[in-house]
């Protein structure tokens, strides 16, 4: 595996500059068409800014070490380890929790994924950067189709009105333990005198886009609702 040389050409630069820009974008374009908050531009900046932050360690290097007299000792790897520090708040501010569920964790691993991949193209270690980049598309892209059909708990949220009196949880838990559901109580509150609004956590497995969805309707106006709404949470 080539070391990072001495003297850095420009010819070279453009090579790990426009191989850091290729990988930011083919990672970024599927962050993109996900619709997530850290996408294309985010994801090609990240790459990018790593790149660079190497390309300054690879021009400081004929600087580094400690001349006799000299009270000085240039760290370079300490400008690289503080890029991926520095992205790991990136990653937290693409991580997302509501309701006890946490969304984002992919974005914020294929943030920190792209860095190493931009520092490894910035450090001259091309093969090492393309065999990365190549991996991470291969789990982006065709491991999510895989992904896609390993059954896993699945979430939705149930909102229902009803009156005092008439409804009843314990049904609506029997109804939906019998469809294979796990029920739980989000929030409630009062809609008027005599009327209810409450929102339930429903769980079950299988896989995520199976169809049909659990009967959540037909549960709920068993149970004396008067009013449901349900929406898939992914």
């Amino acid at each position: 595996m080539a070391l990072m040389p001495l003297t850095l050409e420009w010819p070279d630069v453009c090579i790990r500059i426009s191989l850091a820009v290729l990988a930011g974008i083919l990672i970024g374009l599927n962050r993109g068409e996900s619709g997530k908050v850290a996408g294309l531009r985010t994801t090609l900046l990240v790459c990018l800014a790593a790149c660079l932050a190497m390309l300054q360690v690879n021009a400081l290097l004929a600087q580094a070490g400690k001349t006799p007299g000299s009270f000085v000792q240039i760290d370079l790897m300490r400008l690289p380890l503080g890029i991926l520090s520095g992205v790991g708040f990136i990653g937290a501010g693409a991580i997302l929790r509501k309701d006890g569920l946490v969304k984002g964790v992919t974005t914020a691993a294929t943030l920190w994924f792209v860095t190493v991949v931009g520092l490894c193209f910035g450090g001259g270690q091309l093969g090492l950067g393309a065999a990365g980049l190549g991996l991470g598309i291969v789990v982006l892209w065709f491991l999510k189709e895989v992904e896609r059909r390993i059954p896993r708990e699945n979430h939705a949220e149930l909102r229902i009105t009803y009156e005092r009196g008439v409804f009843s949880r314990d049904t609506l838990a029997e109804s939906m333990q019998a469809a294979g559901c796990r029920l739980a109580s989000i929030a409630g509150a009062a809609k008027g005198p005599e009327r209810m609004e409450e929102r339930f956590e429903v769980r079950w497995h299988g896989a995520p886009d199976a169809q049909p969805v659990p009967p959540f309707s037909e549960c709920a106006m068993a149970a004396g609702a008067i009013e449901s709404e349900w929406s898939i949470i992914r």
